[in-house]
């Protein structure tokens, strides 16, 4: 009986795969909203530039209620001071910091006073949805060290503009859009009226699940070309390659991103032969071990340090 039931076939409409090419088009005018002109190379600088130190560091905070929290830091190692030689001189030293952190949904607010009479605060307020103000200060007691500096952020639907305003005449502006759902691109242009200087700046980004491809240009003869990819959930592999066509450096770079379940390791390698590591491991809930070193044959410079973060 079977044999004299005459086979089934299923009939592909022969405009389907016209219809799913059709839904794979990109709606241009639903275009994904772009990151920050200043952060087109996060994922790479995640990897490629750890916050080394040397030397020994603790933090503590402590969180007063769900808004308030204070601050505590203890480093002390060499600092490197200026020197004729070849070799690097260092003098060994030490600092305490005190913070106090305000956060809320719309309105963040950080400061930290150090024992050498530094004074930094940070200010960010959404006041609405579509514009953020962002203010950074520092006050020394150095001549000439002290700055401040007002960031204007707008966000659109697919675009994303800023402009800077700070001291010594210092104006810049930026704009980065959203070009295909995958491309951005976009510019940015400075004045610094104090030492009569201005540029201009253009960088592009491409983006999927997968990977990370970032290019920047500007006038002042740098070329900044970046790379990340994604080989799983936990690992990232990244490059990035940097090119100053007035003065002629060049410097190439490759790092990692290990992401473990108590640990987080990263680490890169320059064409210099500076080799950087650096481990953040989960000790317990809220107290997290750290370790970091940088060896530069070349320089004769090495750097190791330990530090312990609680809260």
């Amino acid at each position: 009986m079977a044999g004299l039931v005459p086979p089934v076939t299923t009939t592909i409409p022969a405009d389907a795969s016209k219809t799913k090419k059709a839904d794979e088009k990109a709606d241009y005018m639903n275009l994904p909203f772009p990151i920050p002109f200043e952060e087109i190379h996060r994922e790479a600088l995640m990897s490629l530039k750890p916050e080394t130190f040397e030397g020994l560091r603790f933090d503590f905070t402590k969180g007063l209620n769900q808004k308030f929290s204070l601050s505590h830091s203890v480093s002390m190692g060499p600092t490197e001071i200026p020197s004729q030689s070849a070799e690097t001189i260092k003098i060994p030293t030490s600092h305490y910091e005190f913070g106090a952190n305000y956060i809320d949904p719309n309105l963040m607010l950080i400061g930290r006073v150090l024992t050498d009479g530094r004074l930094n605060a940070r200010v960010k307020w959404d006041l609405t949805d579509n514009l953020t103000v962002k203010a950074n200060a520092q006050l020394t007691n150095e001549p000439h060290m002290s700055h401040g500096m007002f960031n204007f952020d707008y966000k659109g639907k697919d675009y994303r503009s800023q402009f800077q305003i700070g001291n010594g005449a210092l104006f810049g502006a930026s704009y980065f859009q959203s070009v295909t759902p995958h491309l951005s691109m976009g510019g940015e242009v400075f004045w610094a009226g104090q030492h009569r200087k201005s540029g201009i700046g253009y960088a592009g980004r491409y983006e999927t699940d997968k990977m990370v491809a970032t290019g920047q240009v500007a006038s002042t003869g740098m070329v900044a070309l970046s790379y990340v990819q994604k080989v799983s959930e936990k690992v990232s592999l990244a490059s990035d390659f940097m090119y100053n066509y007035m003065s002629k450096d060049v410097t190439a770079s490759v790092g990692y991103d290990y992401i473990l379940r108590q640990c987080r390791l990263r680490g890169k390698i320059d064409s210099n032969g500076c080799t950087t590591a650096f481990l953040e491991e989960r000790l317990n809930m809220g107290l997290n071990f750290i370790l970091s070193a940088e060896i530069d044959h070349k320089e004769k410079d090495y750097k190791f340090g330990f530090g312990l973060t609680v809260g």
